[in-house]
Formats: C-alpha cells, sequence, structure tokens
C-alpha cells in the first residue's frame, strides 16, 4: 500500500497502531511532540537510571505477543519479561502484610494464614466470579472494535452469573462488602477501580474482573517499562514507519480525500490520521475546529482520577518490598471525597514500584515510583505549599509502615495533576481520560473510527480503555478500521494528494508545539 499514514502521538496505542500499519506496507509518519517515545511510559533522570513515571503494570501479555507476532518477529526478541511471583506487596499500619501470588492457590494458603479460613473461601469465590465476568466480556467488550448493548445482553443470556455485576446500583465496594466479610479485603480488591482511574464507592461492580486479568500474570520489563516502547518503536522503524521526536501538531484540516497537519514551522498532507492523545482536546478544540466533532462531551467527562506521582533512587532499609507494593490508608476510601473536593488527601494510599526488584536484588540506591491518587486539574502550575506536604506525608508514612530511605527525594521527582495537564494538554492532568464511573461508561469512550473519515482515534482515553493492554488493543483496533477502510475504497478513483508526505518547511521536524498531546 502507499497510502499515507500520519500518527500523533507516539504512545502505546500509536506506536501499536504503526507497527500494524507499516508492517503491512503503509506509509506511516508518527508525530511525537515529546523528545521520547511511550507518551505517559516516561522516565525522570536518577542516580541508579533512568526510572519509570508512569505505567508499571505490564500484564495480559499475549497481546503484546501477538502484536509482535503480526509484525513477523517475537516480543522476547526485543525485551526480556520477568514473571512475578508476588503479584503485589499489601501492608497496613497495624502490622498486616498480605502477598498475592500468581498461583492462585499459593493466595488462597496466604488469605488464609492472614484472615482465616472462610476469607479464603470467600476469595475462591470472587476469584471465580472474576474469571466468569472476564471470560464473558474479553471478546465482546474489550476486543471488539464497537461493542454494542445488544451483544452485551446476549452475553448475559448466555452467562446469567454475571447478572449480579451488571446491575445498576451496585458499585464495586457496595459488591466487595457482599463478597468478603474482612473490610481489609473489601479494601485491598477495591483498590483495582483506581487502576482505571476509578474510586470504588462509584466504579461498577463489573471491574472486579481486573483482578482475574492480573492473576493471569504480572511481568517486570528488564531495564524498565519505558524499554517496551522503545521495543515497539524499533519494530515499527524496521517496518519503514518513520518517528518524528520534538514534533508537534498544532491544527487538522480536512482536503479532499484525506487532511493537512499543522506543526509549529510547517504541514504535512496525509490519507488517514490517527489521533493518539487525550481525546478531550479534540473536543476542547486543542488542534482547530475540523476535528472537534469527532469526539462528544459524554465521551470525554467526568474526568478519571489524577496522580501525584514521585520518581527517584534511593537506598533502602527496613521491610524489603516486592515490586510492586500497596500501603493502605487507615480508613478505606477515605481519600476519595477529598479528591472529589479538588485537595491532597491527608490519608493516601500509596502505591510503590520498587522498579529493581522485578529483576533481581539491587544492590545500592534502587529505583522507586510511589503513586497517590489525585483530582484531576485543568492548570500547569502546581502548589508549592501542596507539594511541600505531599513529600512530608508520603516519606513519613511510608517509614511509620517500614519503609526507610537513606535520602528524601526533593521537588523535582515529583510530577503533580498540574503538571500531567502540561505534559499531556486539554487531560485536566487525568491519567486514564474520561471516568469509569457509572455502568454505561465503557459504552461512551470514544471508538477508534470517528465521524470524520480520515480522522481515527488510539490510546488510553479511548476505547477499551486504560492500561497498557487496551492501549495496545486500542491500536490494533484503529489499524484494523484504516486497512478496512482502505479497502473498501481501493477499487476507486482517488484524488491526487500533491506532496503527500513531504514538508512544507525543512525545519518541521525540529519543531515542538505546546499544544498535541501523545
Amino acid at each position: 500500500m502507499s497510502e499515507k499514514i500520519a500518527i500523533i502521538g507516539a504512545g502505546i496505542g500509536g506506536l501499536a497502531s504503526a507497527m500494524r500499519l507499516a508492517h503491512r506496507g503503509c506509509d506511516v509518519t508518527v508525530l511525537e511532540r515529546h523528545a521520547h517515545v511511550g507518551g505517559k511510559m516516561r522516565t525522570m533522570d536518577s542516580v541508579a537510571g533512568p526510572v519509570d513515571a508512569g505505567p508499571t503494570v505490564m500484564t495480559l501479555r499475549p497481546i503484546f505477543e501477538e502484536l509482535f507476532a503480526a509484525c513477523d518477529t517475537r516480543l522476547a526478541d526485543h525485551v526480556t519479561l520477568c514473571p512475578l511471583e508476588i503479584l503485589a506487596r499489601h501492608r497496613w499500619s497495624d502490622g498486616t502484610i498480605l502477598d498475592l501470588s500468581a498461583d492462585v492457590a499459593t493466595s488462597e494458603a496466604t488469605i488464609a494464614d492472614a484472615f482465616g479460613g472462610d476469607a479464603a473461601q470467600a476469595f475462591a469465590a470472587f476469584h471465580g466470579k472474576a474469571r466468569t465476568l472476564f471470560q464473558a466480556f474479553e471478546a465482546p467488550m474489550m476486543q471488539a472494535a464497537n461493542p454494542r448493548v445488544l451483544d452485551i445482553a446476549g452475553v448475559v443470556l448466555r452467562n446469567p452469573g454475571v447478572i449480579p455485576a451488571l446491575l445498576t446500583g451496585p458499585t464495586l465496594s457496595k459488591a466487595l462488602a457482599r463478597d468478603f466479610a474482612h473490610p481489609k479485603l473489601q479494601q485491598l480488591f477495591g483498590r483495582y477501580a483506581t487502576y482505571v482511574g476509578g474510586s470504588p464507592t462509584a466504579a461498577p461492580a463489573l471491574l472486579s474482573l481486573i483482578w482475574y486479568a492480573e492473576a493471569q500474570g504480572v511481568w517486570a520489563v528488564d531495564g524498565g517499562m519505558h524499554k517496551l516502547a522503545q521495543a515497539m518503536a524499533t519494530v515499527a522503524e524496521k517496518a519503514g514507519a518513520r518517528i518524528r521526536l520534538n514534533t508537534g501538531v498544532t491544527a487538522m484540516a480536512a482536503t479532499g480525500d484525506g487532511a493537512r497537519l499543522t506543526l509549529a514551522d510547517g504541514e504535512i498532507l496525509a490519507d488517514k490520521v490517527i489521533f493518539n492523545g487525550d481525546p478531550k482536546a479534540l473536543f476542547d478544540g486543542r488542534l482547530g475546529p475540523a476535528p472537534r466533532r469527532a469526539v462528544k462531551r459524554r465521551n470525554v467527562t467526568p474526568r478519571s482520577l489524577s496522580a501525584y506521582v514521585w520518581s527517584f533512587a534511593a537506598k533502602s532499609t527496613g521491610t524489603a518490598p516486592s515490586h510492586h507494593n500497596v500501603y493502605f490508608a487507615d480508613q478505606t476510601n477515605s481519600e476519595f471525597p477529598h479528591i472529589a473536593a479538588d485537595t491532597l488527601p491527608p490519608d493516601p494510599t500509596l502505591y510503590v514500584c520498587a522498579q529493581d526488584r522485578g529483576i533481581g536484588q539491587p544492590k545500592g540506591a534502587e529505583r522507586f515510583e510511589i503513586i497517590l491518587n489525585g483530582p484531576p486539574r485543568q492548570g500547569t502550575t502546581p502548589d508549592p505549599e501542596e507539594q511541600a506536604k505531599c513529600q512530608e506525608m508520603t516519606f513519613t508514612r511510608l517509614a511509620q509502615m517500614g519503609l526507610t530511605l537513606d535520602t528524601t527525594p526533593d521537588l523535582r521527582a515529583l510530577t503533580t495533576p498540574e503538571q500531567f495537564n502540561k505534559l499531556f494538554p486539554a487531560s485536566d492532568g487525568s491519567l486514564y481520560g474520561r471516568s469509569p464511573h457509572g455502568m454505561m461508561a465503557a459504552f461512551k469512550r470514544p471508538m477508534a473510527r470517528t465521524a470524520i473519515p480520515w480522522l481515527y482515534l488510539a490510546g488510553g482515553g479511548t476505547h477499551p480503555g486504560a492500561g497498557i493492554p487496551m492501549a495496545a488493543t486500542s491500536g490494533r483496533l484503529a489499524a484494523e478500521a484504516i486497512l478496512t477502510d482502505l479497502a473498501s475504497t481501493s477499487m476507486s478513483a482517488r484524488t491526487g494528494m500533491p506532496g503527500g508526505m513531504s514538508t512544507a518547511s525543512a525545519t518541521a521536524a525540529r519543531a515542538q508545539s505546546p499544544s498535541s498531546p501523545s
């Protein structure tokens, strides 16, 4: 194929699309406003090397294996993945520690030791429900290009056991209160709502299926998660895609059969465009009036959670962390009313990724990423008082719960909701796009194909949603939509597009725009 495809943003969705389309022979150019590929899969410098400052959890490995296989290569040839025996270590301030394992029987035994036989039986039943939900909805919902309510109704008729999780009333926290008598297990599994930017008190009970996705395995990426994005970029480029960093897009407009993309210094023409940014940027008109009708208000509001993220290196003492760790708040779900009121929670749950623990035991300083849930915000300047409060609260709390560090990172290691909004314009700092709250939220995300014939969407803010496996799936759906549409018009005469992907300015590739998120 000689069709010219422009992909705005080199996040996981955009890179997945670029890999597939370039492998199929399309003329692919990826335009990325930042100096790195990966989008939110970013890093910050530390004395121990680049430390992850974005996604940390890799699940559903077969999605990535299929992606690389579709490009006639193997995932294992590009990144080293280490399966984690301990999915996550959970700690409470009373000294309770609970490890969940990749082996469900081991998790059941561990829960029995910590909370008793009844709790273990409740966990086994919960695991069965989560498995039923995942298996019932994976194909018609998570992998489908355009899930429909009628299709889901058919799933329910064939699997009546999923009905309780689909009722309009129960939230995840209410469903967990029925599933578990022990409050610590309610708190633990309610945490999965935050994985897609929601609160367990408002997210649907259906999100309990996230546990089953994690129970199928969690992997650490040798060198850090950003190595996965770099591997995807390498495969795309080997197939012929061009990835232009530090190149932002400020506007898009229709031109006959395709689109004109305006850069900070120049323009390019394309037959098809994939937007791999937060869809709210289109709705807000950040890329001009032409693409605004591709996204409706219900596709992007209300917003999901943001976060305060620390990324740094330090020597640790005290109780050894695992790769993934959760230090729970004293009061279950107490942080969410504060987040709704646009304030830093005084009693947050802390997630800690000890990045170097997934591959072996670190010697000397090790890399950490710490995440606190936070409110989405439209500003771009963080409050110094709030930053200092976050610093004091975070590291005092960790020390009280057994993780002490030889040095406290300064505020340069912190990314706030305002800074996320600056990094990814129009996102409001939201890390997951539209909020997952409400039973119909999954149907309100924008799909890969839009009302504009030349414009497609990919990324965590697009169906099927947040998380790197889902972002990669969105890239597949966007690529498949383009290939299908190109095939359906291949027999039709097409208007010539003088210049194709050529730039109108020799300096366009070095330009950076503040307005096109990736």
